[in-house]
């Protein structure tokens, strides 16, 4: 099981072509899966390869990725190219303007340096052989971190669910008999009442009694119980499953949770089992929001 927030970081260099990569991935909490990724212009062709391998390896969550690369000091002397064209163009002009106007010629060379064009920055060859590898190791270093960033914290999350569900596992079974009394009791409200109602009403009718027993019987929580029980084969079943990701289907479990536990309460309002369903609220809430940072 994997949280859904983590970040790594992977550094990898290419002496040959005497540059190195970074990379940053981090991802946050999101239903669904939304990554960002931030890169050079002139890396702009490894994109599609950085998007494939993220997303081939995270399913769930919002992910960040951010890339740099660095030149060292002799692919930064092969990169840098001066336009002497340009250059020995714009310091004509400007002689000759000095000129026209009457000015005192002043030129100076690296006034012309910071004009746009003038100095030019080459891009590295990205087909040069084992640069894209450079690049993956990086990738690949920067998504091992993060993953384990997550299945650290997952192991944290499952621990924490694991121990709530028990409770729930333990309040199911403090309910249960409690549950079977519930129709019963139902049916001797319903009869005291009638009694105490002085509506002349003959509580041996058998038709009276057939409705009273009918009625009584939509109090039964047994099927609820059964289902809740269903929901928690399941539910460990996708805690202890780490193959695959589980947030999606843990959810949806605790939106059947809370319909059956809702369903409970309603029923079997007024008893001894309503304190019971409000500790089991209370502690489906807290499992809710630790689902929510799951994969």
């Amino acid at each position: 099981m994997r949280s859904m927030t983590g970040f790594g970081r992977g550094v990898a260099a290419n002496n040959n072509a005497d540059v190195s990569f970074s990379v940053e991935i981090c991802s946050i909490n999101r239903k669904q899966f939304d990554l960002r990724t931030v890169l050079p212009p002139e890396l702009s062709s490894l994109e599609p390869l950085l998007r494939n391998t993220i997303s081939g390896k995270i399913s769930r969550g919002a992910v960040n990725a951010k890339v740099q690369i660095q030149l060292g000091p002799q692919a930064t002397r092969e990169a840098v190219h001066l336009n002497s064209s340009l250059l020995e163009g714009l310091v004509e002009k400007s002689r000759q303007l000095a000129d026209r106007l009457g000015l005192k010629e002043d030129v100076m060379i690296r006034d012309f340096m910071q004009i746009p064009g003038v100095i030019e920055l080459s891009t590295p060859d990205l087909d040069l052989p084992g640069i894209q590898d450079t690049f993956m190791e990086a990738v690949t270093m920067a998504m091992r971190e993060l993953i384990s960033m997550k299945e650290n914290e997952g192991a944290h999350i499952r621990e924490d669910i694991s121990a709530r569900i028990e409770i729930l596992k333990s309040l199911v079974d403090e309910i249960e008999p409690l549950a079977q009394e519930i129709p019963e009791k139902q049916k001797i409200k319903l009869l005291q009442r009638l009694e105490n109602s002085g509506l002349g009403v003959d509580c041996d009718d058998e038709r009276i009694l057939r409705e009273i027993v009918i009625y009584s019987d939509k109090a039964d929580v047994s099927e609820e119980i059964t289902r809740l029980k269903s929901h928690f084969k399941q539910f460990d079943g996708y805690l202890n499953n780490g193959s695959e990701p589980a947030g999606r289907s843990l959810d949806f479990l605790i939106q059947e949770f809370n319909r059956e536990t809702t369903t409970l309460g309603n029923k079997a309002a007024g008893c001894a089992i309503s304190p019971l369903v409000v500790k089991m609220k209370t502690e489906l809430e807290k499992i809710r929001e630790q689902v929510q940072n799951i994969e």
